[in-house]
């Protein structure tokens, strides 16, 4: 299922800085970054529930905000881009 992961980190302390940059990571490792602060993700149930679980272990919850947008398996009919940059395919193979 596809989920776009969006979020925004406060920077006002060194703490948020690293809490911005461990959350960025994270993301990373489940998906492609789209904008700055977000992701799409696309994962199994399980790969889910440790994303989640991760992200929400990670924030600060009275300084940052994630939100969870879930797009299913039929994503690529409900995503529409226009303007700088291209769509990636986050099912392609990726070419290291």
């Amino acid at each position: 299922m596809m989920v776009l992961v969006s979020y925004d980190v406060s920077t006002k302390t060194p703490s948020g800085v690293n809490r911005l940059r461990k959350i960025s990571e994270i993301c990373l490792d489940f998906g492609l970054r789209v904008q700055n602060s977000v992701f799409e993700c696309n994962v199994d149930p399980a790969q889910w529930e440790i994303l989640k679980d991760r992200l929400l272990s990670m924030y600060n919850r009275e300084e940052d905000s994630l939100r969870f947008y879930f797009l299913g398996s039929n994503w690529k009919r409900r995503v529409e881009h226009h303007g700088k940059g291209s769509i990636r395919d986050i099912e392609a193979p990726m070419i290291l």
